[in-house]
């Protein structure tokens, strides 16, 4: 199956302004690229490559005073099978974990286990330990919280997303997290594209998806407190203890957000040559009379797919 993938950022700064990316795909997917285009910057300035701590791919740059856009275009091969399930995965002791899964068992900037402690252990401390302990996380999680765009808040943590019982994908992903690592199960926080593949297609604007991962049995296993199945084909960018540790963009200063479109699909043209899609800005409010046209289009195209 090949996948493709991008994204168009735009900012304006005031003045020339310090600025790092969490967007490149992950090392692991390198060799899994067909053809890409980018990344690139209009207008062109110098992009540094850079690891941070947790092994990420990132760019940092010099935003220049004025407009900035940032372009990414690629085809990526991927297997076609859905997120692997092991449900005889089972918790590790502390004491036996592996050093580096120690810093995913901490509080962080949007997951407070201190605050959400002994609400974890009351709902889930009777659950099997290991794989069911998780599953059963993310269902409560799904079920608790309720998600809309227009639910975004930056700031949100993920007790205040237990409290509000709305949010995004980061909110599920927060939370979940969260709650794991009450439980002692390391868990950390993944970005990257997920499309509708395998699924119905979501109306909704594309975007960037956030999930979780949690070390079992001596290994990571991704598991989706959004939308609460095993997906194909999603494609990571960036793993951290949460969102403050990669964030999307990152300005050393001010900076206005002007264009934000995110594309992921099943491609069927490998010339990549085709720019058949049409890319929705986040940018356009989700209840605009363009985006009300494009939503009615959408459903109407799906409906009229013939049944294989």
């Amino acid at each position: 199956m090949l996948i493709r993938v991008g994204y168009e950022i735009a900012i304006r700064c005031n003045e020339p302004t310090p600025m790092t990316t969490y967007l490149n795909l992950e090392s692991a997917r390198i060799s899994d690229i067909q053809c890409e285009r980018g990344p690139a910057a209009m207008p062109d300035v110098y992009l540094e490559m850079f690891r941070d701590l947790f092994g990420n791919s990132c760019l940092r740059l010099l935003a220049p005073a004025g407009n900035l856009a940032l372009k990414y275009d690629a085809v990526v091969k991927d297997s076609g099978l859905p997120d692997p399930i092991d449900k005889d995965a089972q918790e590790i002791t502390v004491d036996r974990l592996p050093t580096n899964c120690l810093a995913y068992l901490s509080a962080s900037r949007y997951c407070e286990t201190d605050e959400l402690s002994n609400l974890a252990w009351n709902l889930f401390g009777h659950v099997q330990p290991g794989w069911s302990r998780v599953q059963a996380i993310c269902d409560y999680v799904n079920q608790r919280l309720t998600f809309s765009y227009g639910f975004a808040r930056a700031t949100r943590t993920a007790a205040q997303a237990h409290e509000e019982r709305v949010g995004v994908c980061r909110d599920f992903a927060h939370l979940a997290v969260a709650f794991c690592r009450c439980m002692n199960i390391p868990a950390r926080y993944v970005n990257g594209y997920l499309g509708d593949i395998g699924v119905p297609a979501d109306p909704a604007p594309m975007d960037f998806n956030a999930w979780f991962e949690v070390f079992l049995g001596g290994k990571w296993h991704t598991f989706d407190a959004r939308h609460n199945q095993r997906r194909i084909g999603r494609i990571v960018v960036a793993r951290g203890r949460d969102a403050a540790d990669i964030p999307l963009i990152h300005t050393f200063g001010p900076h206005e957000l002007t264009n934000f479109k995110v594309w992921t699909f099943e491609e069927h043209d490998p010339s990549f040559a085709s720019q058949r899609f049409e890319k929705v800005s986040l940018i356009t409010p989700w209840f605009s009379p363009r985006w009300s046209r494009l939503s009615r289009h959408i459903r109407e195209s799906t409906k009229a797919e013939p049944t294989p």
